[in-house]
């Protein structure tokens, strides 16, 4: 249901049309919003609270979050304003946050997004194996997985990966340098034959 409009300010011309009495649903978020970058979308809640509800109800409803749109830095509670109503993420690509991304931001995003596919956590240091069990555990669909420059990656994390994520079939693995051979060897035997890409570079 879409909110009240609030007054425009200003006369409006008999039989025109505003852009908010578009049909949200219809027009606006397929044919309007979907067109509109990111950073611009986040300017666009500002100018009224109409504006404010529409813009969420466009991220409530997202495939593809990268927040390399938003910016080269992106601050934690921006994030989690951005992504606290989205529940049918299939991409998410969260390297701009790097600096500070932990569990304790990452683990309920994953949680209410099962059907994601794709996840870029490059660089992500502050991370730990909980995120990456809840990611296995809670996202079977997985098939694309960035994890490059996260020392924090060792055997027993991805030998949950390997069991839990049937669907995997690219892994960047660059400079996770706690595995070891072993850890390897599983991944193959376990998920090998659906593999497409796997790096393994600087380790």
């Amino acid at each position: 249901m879409e909110p009240p409009m609030e007054p425009s300010g200003g006369e409006q011309e008999p039989g025109a049309v505003r852009f908010l009495d578009l049909p949200w649903e219809d027009v606006l978020l397929p044919h309007v919003l979907n067109r509109v970058p990111l950073r611009q979308l986040l300017r666009l809640q500002r100018v009224s609270r109409a504006f404010r509800s529409l813009v969420q109800l466009h991220l409530a409803g997202l495939r593809r979050f990268d927040a390399a749109q938003v910016g080269p830095q992106i601050p934690r509670a921006a994030l989690a304003r951005l992504l606290r109503d989205a529940e049918g993420l299939q991409e998410l690509a969260l390297a701009p946050c790097h600096e500070w991304l932990s569990d304790e931001d990452l683990v309920p995003v994953l949680a209410r997004n099962p059907q994601l596919r794709s996840v870029a956590l490059g660089g992500c240091g502050q991370l730990s194996r909980r995120a990456l069990g809840a990611l296995a555990e809670g996202c079977p669909r997985l098939q694309r997985l960035s994890l490059a420059h996260c020392d924090w990656v060792d055997g027993l994390a991805l030998r949950g990966l390997a069991d839990r994520c049937p669907a995997l079939e690219e892994l960047d693995l660059t400079a996770c340098r706690q595995l070891k051979d072993e850890a390897i060897v599983y991944l193959a035997q376990r998920r090998g034959a659906g593999l497409r890409s796997l790096s393994l570079a600087v380790n």
